[in-house]
């Protein structure tokens, strides 16, 4: 009888082998539904919700996001992988894949009555190692435009397919390096992401500006004008009653009428003081003036701004507001009484898109943007979130390569060196902890191994293959998928990301190790006991 139960006779117990196989089953059955999705020749898992909606994706943090898993320590590798996406925005079927076959691996050898603590010191070991083999793989050159290209297009191909893949791939290096500064930390939040349901997922483009998700509000306003001067406010345009603490008793009918009045002239005077700044700046010159506004704009101040030509957006959202300073220049302002011209922004061309029943207003050609914007397009609403996904995973990759100033070879080449460097090391490990390093240069070769079955290839052939030529190569090996023979991934442009890599072998290594060191599982807490 385990020592809880005599505690609490109510609480459910399984132990040591029963708990080990608890935890390696689920992690088996976790790898078994993500595996497929490995690599750029992976499948897709359609995901239905309750409602009906649908999600076609092979991203793993959405699945695991997405997917109901009830089995306590399938959870815990879920949320350890997802955490891995939060981090570093790639990996999460690599973590999956590797936690569950370290814990298949260190199965084999528990099962032959080794104790797990052994295997677990090994893993620590082989760790290490491998963070250092890792170490010498990075690349040593400065990470230029090329580097950064070849890192998205490798991570975006594994989210959509490659020709979508290819053509997102230059429009987020690009728009990575508009926003970047030498002397500032690089602010992802400065790139917008716009979803409009029109045209085809290839129709996805950078837009040099910003794309705001409404327009004009007044229909004798221009839907279309060239070098504009862009001024962005948060300042109430709209009548407004006099709000003070006291009552207010009139005479006659006509007292309140002239109250009305004055008013009303104090918003006239400040849409006046704003025509007036716009005559100044813009008479006899081919110059046009737009004006976005936070706050609201009633119709008799949008019936002046019309007359005067001045397009007029209201009720603009805040997180835009910080944008279009970044994008066109000039400052914010929150008051009419001092507007000069170094407080505008600037664009060459502001337009107006309709879109069924939705505006969009386009600000394009700025003249050095530190905000830009993602036009996602797609047929349907799974269409958009799949592109979005794919996109925020993009621009990771691109800071993830900008922050570490290095990479490492992709196609499964640091799996297939570790593992023949790991068998070598093993030889210097006395004890028993070298079975613990044996099961974990084995559980490497899950990559190579499952990026082959996927493309269709015989994995064992494969891996059996890889070796041969890494140990005869002085360069890193790594899988060609269109063919299935070995290639040079530096060469043909299949870059992974260092931190990514890093991240994958600490996190797995602690989960499986823990999950490994379990001895006894419990359900004996408060909630489960009221019954």
């Amino acid at each position: 009888m385990s020592a809880i139960q005599t505690l609490n006779p109510k609480a459910e117990v399984a132990r040591a082998n029963v708990a080990l196989q608890l935890n390696v089953q689920a992690a088996k059955g976790l790898q078994d539904v993500l595996a497929t999705n490995l690599g750029p020749k992976g499948t897709m898992k359609m995901l239905v919700s309750g409602s009906g909606d649908i999600k076609l994706t092979k991203d793993g943090s959405v699945l695991l996001h997405d997917m109901q898993i009830q089995h306590p320590t399938a959870a815990l590798i879920a949320r350890a992988a997802t955490a891995q996406d939060d981090m570093t925005g790639d990996g999460t079927t690599s973590n999956v894949l590797l936690i569950g076959e370290l814990l298949k691996q260190a199965e084999l050898y528990i099962s032959e009555g080794l104790h797990p603590r052994h295997v677990t010191d090994g893993f620590e070991l082989a760790k290490a190692e491998a963070l250092k083999i890792l170490d010498s793989m990075k690349s040593t050159t400065t990470v230029d435009r090329e580097t950064l290209v070849a890192v998205t297009r490798t991570s975006l191909r594994t989210k959509v397919h490659q020709k979508l893949a290819d053509a997102l791939t230059e429009d987020l290096v690009d728009a990575v390096l508009a926003i970047k500064r030498d002397d500032e930390p690089l602010d992802l939040f400065m790139i917008e992401i716009m979803a409009m349901q029109h045209k085809t997922d290839t129709d996805t483009r950078l837009i040099r500006g910003l794309v705001l998700d409404h327009g004009a509000r007044h229909p004798d306003m221009p839907k279309r004008v060239e070098n504009a001067y862009i001024l962005t406010c948060n300042v109430s345009l709209e009548y407004e009653k006099t709000e003070v603490n006291s009552g207010f008793f009139y005479k006659t009918a006509e007292q309140r009428e002239r109250m009305v009045q004055a008013e009303r002239q104090f918003i006239d005077d400040r849409v006046q003081r704003i025509i007036e700044f716009k005559d100044k700046l813009c008479k006899d010159t081919d110059k046009n003036f737009v004006l976005i506004n936070q706050k609201g704009i009633d119709p008799p101040s949008l019936d002046a701004l019309a007359k005067a030509g001045i397009v007029a957006l209201r009720r603009a959202k805040r997180r835009n507001m910080e944008r279009l300073t970044k994008a066109c220049g000039g400052a914010p302002m929150n008051s009419v009484d001092e507007l000069d011209e170094s407080c505008l922004g600037y664009a060459g061309l502001v337009y107006e898109h309709v879109l069924g029943e939705q505006k969009f207003t386009f600000v394009e050609e700025v003249k050095n943007p530190r905000s830009v914007a993602m036009l996602v397009k797609g047929p349907n609403a799974f269409t958009l979130h799949q592109i979005k996904d794919a996109i925020r995973d993009g621009l990771r990759a691109v800071k993830n390569a900008l922050d570490d100033n290095c990479t490492v070879p992709g196609a499964g080449a640091f799996e297939v060196k570790a593992y023949l460097a790991l068998e070598q090391f093993k030889m210097t490990v006395s004890g028993r902890a070298r079975l613990g390093v044996k099961a974990f240069s084995d559980a490497l070769l899950v990559i190579p191994k499952t990026l082959a079955r996927n493309a269709g290839f015989d994995s064992q052939d494969t891996i059996v293959m890889l070796q041969e030529e890494a140990q005869n190569a002085d360069e890193p090996i790594g899988i060609d998928l269109t063919t299935g023979e070995a290639c040079l991934p530096i060469q043909e442009g299949i870059l992974d990301n260092y931190k990514v890599k890093r991240q994958l072998l600490q996190s797995c290594t602690v989960i499986a190790s823990n999950l490994l060191l379990v001895d006894e599982v419990m359900r004996a807490g408060l909630s489960s006991l009221k019954s």
